[in-house]
């Protein structure tokens, strides 16, 4: 077995896999302690179909599609950060409006683009056996870049995840902190792309986030069982694919679904939680 499994990752298209695999799990994971901490799962949804959606286009207009992924989903992330600190309107609306515009805008370019859509799909539920050398270098600067961030700036990241307004009143530039955050997921749903899928990332993006929650309080320890259930989620899903021949990116938010089901079920918080309601009542 163990010199089968030797065989296999002797292959590089294997051994690419394998990286993505584990690059993928550290930069979807710590954004997701952002984006569930902030309450806004939303931003995976609207960000990946940003990607895909710019991918889209240029298959359209025969540019790179990785390119123009990772423009649009900029383009929105600096569109979403401003509209929803000067209007009225709550983020999640504006982000509600920005996904549907843009979901809307991904199928209308499906429907229009005529040559092949195998590359499209791609795109849509990710290979990570067709990851270039070229993939693989994207993926590694932006993940380190997005560790580099949240080691930096821990202090600043966690005043603005209690409270945005208290934040500032403290003289934490949390305008900035927040506008990178965006920019950040822009950066990792488009060059996660060709790994997962446009259509797939999100959950990358929301349950090892969901997960971490049921398990800790502590900040520090969210971000290290993030990593590390988004990490055995995509280099799972990555077996499981090669085992039984089945799609990655499905396999990877599958089982990524499965981790955050055990560890809901054995979530110390939710036992102490129902000892409190028990001892105290409703």
């Amino acid at each position: 077995m163990v010199e089968h499994l030797a065989d296999i990752l002797a292959y590089p298209p294997i051994q690419r896999a394998a990286i993505a695999c584990v690059l993928c799990g550290v930069s979807c994971s710590l954004l997701s302690v952002f984006i569930i901490l902030m309450k806004m799962p939303l931003i995976g949804v609207s960000m990946s179909h940003a990607a895909f959606a710019g991918a889209v286009l240029g298959m359209l207009f025969n540019v790179n599609p990785a390119l123009t992924g990772f423009i649009l989903c900029l383009l929105a992330a600096g569109i979403l950060g401003p509209l929803s600190d000067r209007t009225d309107m709550a983020p999640e609306n504006v982000l509600g409006i920005m996904f549907s515009f843009l979901m809307g805008l991904a199928f209308l370019g499906m429907g229009i683009l005529t040559r092949t859509k195998a590359v499209a799909l791609n795109l849509m539920w990710g290979s990570l056996l067709s990851l270039s050398q070229t993939d693989i270098v994207i993926l590694a600067l932006i993940t380190l870049l997005l560790v580099l961030f949240v080691l930096l700036f821990f202090k600043e990241i966690r005043s603005v995840l209690f409270n945005r307004r208290l934040a500032a009143a403290s003289g934490v530039p949390e305008r900035i902190v927040y506008y990178a955050l965006l920019f950040l997921t822009g950066a990792v749903v488009s060059s996660n792309l060709a790994t997962v899928g446009g259509l797939l990332i999100f959950a990358l993006l929301v349950q090892p986030g969901a997960t971490a929650l049921q398990l800790t309080y502590n900040l520090k320890h969210f971000f290290i069982i993030s990593a590390a259930s988004g990490i055995v989620a995509c280099v799972s899903g990555l077996v499981v694919s090669y085992i039984f021949d089945l799609p990655s990116g499905a396999s990877v938010v599958l089982t990524a679904t499965i981790i955050f089901a055990a560890a809901y079920v054995f979530s110390p918080k939710r036992r102490m939680a129902k000892l409190k309601k028990k001892e105290y009542g409703p």
